[in-house]
């Protein structure tokens, strides 16, 4: 257990965290292709692009509720809008990408001066896991409790130095939160559906990018989770040996990241500061790309998750957790939602007993177990015939102004 609620300042900053997100999207034409244009905010704080130059990357602040957050998120939007509007685009609502022709349409993201080498690593990418990958759009969210909450449980320890308790405590975290990432995969799964012109059977996944075709690693690394310099020093040894070319690489559920630029010798240096979260597909159903409600059950999931026994993630478990991802990301595999029913009565009895300000939240994950009211089921059946007209429709919708679906 890493909070103890019956400790008074513990229990009275219990609720406190920060949210922080990258929503990633495709800019397209108005007839549904993908737009050949340049990145059209260069230099802007908030939006950005990462693998290719026709994706926006809305990279939004740090806030300690997710509605504000959302807030923000929809006034990045209005602004990329306005902008799309004058150059005869859309922003694509889901996941998965529009029909391509070929991968000469998707160029890699161009940066220029002292940035060059992103566009260099960027092609490394390309030419490793092929350019369709890039075009696969997700939405990594970025948590943290806030500090008086940490001071609070770090005061009860009896550690003598707050940031190795922080290091720590994250580190736990990070085990658990990946060892549990596949039912935040079945819960916001959003991508059953594909283009023809990607090969790949609509209603086979209810999660392409996170499935055994998303982007993975050629094989699965095994990080050491000891304590910080340890766990630094496993995914520098991949980059050594030449398996990955920079800790970026690293294609996994979870990432321990430091505050500011994200390296190693950042980590290293300043410690651990947030959790980043990376399975989240973007849930054409909201504006946003992602409902209060599911960014309000991750906080949730983490607080279950630090009242739960500290974990042996040894390699096994390591790869057991990483199966179990690819698993989740199959359309209606029982056995993943049977896993999920017992999951997720733990969690609703964890919160009855000791956190019911959350009964909404879990409620409203526990309704999507009924039939045909999981948001890949809802979005196979509405968008699984004429998914490049509809959508396209719908990107319009959204940048008409018009509300979540």
């Amino acid at each position: 257990m890493i909070f103890d609620l019956a400790n008074d300042k513990v229990k009275q900053h219990i609720l406190q965290a920060e949210f922080g997100l990258e929503r990633e999207s495709l800019r397209v034409t108005v007839d549904g292709t993908l737009a050949q244009t340049k990145h059209p905010f260069p230099g802007h704080r908030n939006i950005d692009r990462d693998f290719c130059e026709n994706q926006i990357e809305i990279i939004g602040d740090v806030f300690n509720e997710p509605e504000p957050m959302n807030a923000q998120l929809n006034r990045l939007q209005d602004e990329i809008d306005s902008q799309l509007i004058k150059d005869g685009e859309v922003l694509w609502a889901f996941s998965n990408p529009p029909k391509i022709s070929g991968e000469d349409e998707i160029p890699v993201a161009e940066f220029g001066g002292s940035q060059r080498g992103k566009s260099e690593y960027r092609n490394y990418l390309a030419a490793k896991y092929g350019k369709k990958k890039m075009l696969f759009s997700g939405i990594h969210l970025n948590f943290s409790f806030a500090e008086p909450l940490l001071r609070a449980s770090f005061e009860q320890s009896g550690e003598q130095d707050f940031q190795e308790y922080k290091n720590d405590l994250y580190l736990k975290l990070a085990r658990r939160l990946t060892q549990y990432a596949w039912l935040v995969v079945y819960l916001t799964a959003a991508s059953p559906v594909l283009d023809e012109s990607f090969g790949i059977e609509s209603g086979k996944y209810s999660s392409v990018r996170c499935s055994e075709l998303g982007y993975w690693n050629t094989f699965t690394p095994i990080l050491d989770y000891t304590d910080l310099r340890r766990y630094i020093v496993s995914i520098a040894r991949y980059i050594d040996s030449g398996d990955l070319k920079a800790a970026s690489e690293l294609y996994y559920p979870v990432r321990v990241k430091p505050r500011g630029a994200n390296s190693l010798d950042a980590l290293l240096e300043k410690g651990v500061n947030h959790l980043e979260l990376r399975v989240l597909d973007v849930n054409p159903y909201s504006r946003t790309g992602i409902f209060t409600e599911d960014i309000k059950f991750v906080h949730l999931l983490l607080l279950y998750l630090a009242s739960l026994p500290d974990l042996v993630f040894d390699k096994a478990a390591q790869e057991q957790a990483i199966a179990d991802v690819k698993s989740a990301a199959v359309f209606g595999n029982e056995e993943i939602k049977r896993r999920a029913e017992s999951v997720l009565k733990q969690i609703a009895e964890y919160t009855a007993r000791s956190l019911p300000e959350f009964r909404p939240v879990i409620e409203y994950q526990q309704a999507k177990l009924r039939e045909g009211n999981s948001y890949a089921e809802r979005i196979l059946k509405s968008f699984g015939s004429g998914y490049a007209e509809k959508a396209l429709a719908l990107a319009k919708g959204y940048q008409r102004g018009e509300g979540d679906v």
